[in-house]
């Protein structure tokens, strides 16, 4: 079955049972209010979180109108359609109408500044662009420099005068299912790589690609009709959307919960009843101690339905997983590994019922291979660290326009992933480090996320970050920057008797104290402390240890 494919039975099959719930907690009322035209569903209490929802069939009904929007304009097959929105009820829709108009769907990183804005569009030869208030300050910048885009349309009240109005028009096209075939091997989506060596990637991936995904999650987490998915990070990323995919699969409701702090997290589950949560490290670390400080009381909240929280996107540190299941002893836990160019999430697996090997990424995902190998791509020795590679139908076709990229990572069908890891003797895959992110200091590799997850050990440590700065003898030493729990004191000297506990040539050489960033889908911006840190004064600051 395509992913429209889906869509489409659970129209048929339970087209007025609940597929999407939206909640905005911080939404302000004269905020909200300019939403009534989109069916806002306000709760009964006028102080509560703003609600929405909408049925699978009208789900699937605003997918052909913006399908059927789009081709009575002459959107050809194959015109590449963007999204620029935050997380809203509107999103799934816009995004299953370009699949379904046969078009190609390109979801763009809300973070974006007006020239990346400008340069992935360009970038992916973007002819039609959707977005929403919340990006008319970065197109009014960029609005008479788009040769390129043929359409604009605005989701929201007030759009600017450049843009056309989405939900006016949609209003005046058919429900029904447009006519087009789609086909496996029909383009289907641009993804967009992290960038964090520079401007993003375009990854192009097929139809057979977004189905495998589909197909992929529900293997791994047994989502039923009777499951409900809490979905907090941003949609424009491929490990959001693809977990939604299980939903998908099996007619589930989902809720998009527009805020991550604690208290709205529990809300959410507590008032929809949900029985799955996807989590970033942080969000978990900030619900730990939210509750540790006695600031969240979980006797307030329903909580006993809620069966799985998984995480993924980045290195999970094994201490959390181990504090998380004190405090929720009844959760099964997973984590899934995957990027962009494996469309998201499930191309190496835990399982909930490895939750003893808690620390390893998994095991080949379903219908799945991984390997380790040297760098001439021969399989290294069980314990030995290599570089990652996976194969399956979510490897991507192409870096769009980037041959000399495309051939670096897609080898023999191999996808090269750029991650160090090791396996041991039970088969389970564990991440060293990015390729990119290994210290060599004084001939020896130190692998950060090892060290890293060795001090978030510390009870006084909320986040922490390894890099390399320069050194005139050794080529480099390990940095961490650290970032302390709040209302917490904590020395120099503390963190590094902690330490100790460490080889020496593993400790870091530099303690620093400071917040470490992240992007919207939890990965620490390792680039972003490069370029703080490895200048001048600090370079040749005196060394600790």
């Amino acid at each position: 079955m395509l992913l429209t494919d889906y869509l489409e039975r659970n129209a048929r099959l339970w087209g007025m049972d609940t597929a999407l719930v939206e909640i905005n907690p911080s939404e302000e009322r004269d905020q909200a209010t300019t939403w009534r035209e989109f069916n806002l569903i306000e709760m009964a209490n006028p102080d509560a979180p703003y609600r929405r929802e909408i049925s699978w069939r009208d789900f699937d009904r605003r997918a052909n109108r913006f399908a059927n929007l789009l081709l009575s304009r002459g959107i050809a097959r194959g015109t590449k359609v963007a999204i620029l929105m935050m997380n809203c009820l509107e999103w799934l829709p816009i995004y299953f109408g370009i699949l379904k108009a046969g078009c190609i769907a390109v979801p763009m990183n809300f973070r974006y500044s007006s020239d990346e804005i400008k340069y992935c569009l360009e970038l992916a030869d973007v002819e039609v662009l959707v977005f929403g208030p919340e990006f008319i300050s970065r197109m009014d910048a960029i609005e008479q420099e788009l040769d390129g885009l043929r359409f604009m349309f605005f989701v929201g009240k007030n759009g600017p005068a450049y843009a056309e109005d989405c939900m006016r028009l949609t209003t005046y096209c058919s429900s029904s299912a447009p006519p087009v075939l789609l086909k496996d091997d029909d383009y289907a989506a641009i993804y967009f790589s992290s960038g964090t060596t520079g401007f993003p990637k375009a990854i192009l991936h097929n139809h057979r690609a977004l189905a495998h995904a589909c197909e992929v999650e529900q293997a791994h987490h047994g989502q039923t009709k009777d499951d409900v998915f809490l979905c907090i990070p941003p949609l424009y990323h491929t490990g959001a959307k693809m977990h939604w995919f299980g939903s998908l699969h099996c007619g589930g409701k989902a809720v998009l919960l527009r805020g991550v702090k604690p208290e709205w997290i529990l809300r959410a589950v507590n008032d929809e009843r949900c029985t799955i949560v996807w989590l970033l490290v942080p969000w978990a670390q900030d619900m730990l101690d939210a509750i540790d400080s006695g600031r969240v009381n979980l006797d307030d909240y329903a909580t006993e339905q809620w069966r799985l929280m998984h995480i993924g996107a980045q290195p999970v540190p094994p201490s959390l997983i181990n504090r998380w299941l004190k405090v929720f002893p009844n959760h099964q836990y997973d984590t899934n590994y995957g990027l962009s160019e494996s469309i998201g999430p499930g191309c190496v697996h835990l399982g909930v019922e490895n939750v003893h090997k808690v620390g390893a990424i998994g095991k080949p995902g379903h219908n799945w291979e991984a390997k380790i190998v040297s760098p001439d791509g021969v399989e290294v020795a069980q314990g030995d660290v290599g570089e990652l590679i996976v194969r399956g139908d979510g490897v991507m076709l192409c870096y769009y326009k980037n041959e000399e990229a495309t051939n670096e990572v897609l080898r023999g069908g191999w996808l090269y992933t750029g991650d160090m890891a090791r396996m041991d003797e039970d088969g389970f895959i564990f991440l060293v480090d990015r390729k990119k992110d290994v210290v060599i200091s004084g001939g020896e590799n130190l692998y950060p996320v090892q060290i890293e997850d060795f001090m978030r050990a510390f009870d006084k440590i909320k986040d922490v970050a390894v890099i390399g700065l320069p050194h005139p003898r050794l080529g480099e030493i390990a940095a961490a920057i650290v970032e302390i729990k709040e209302g917490v004191t904590c020395t120099e000297e503390e963190i590094n008797a902690f330490c100790e506990g460490m080889p020496r040539y593993k400790r870091p050489r530099r303690v620093i104290f400071d917040k470490v960033p992240r992007n919207p889908t939890g990965k620490i911006e390792k680039p972003v402390l490069r370029e703080r840190y490895c200048k001048g004064s600090l370079v040749e600051a005196q060394i600790t240890g």
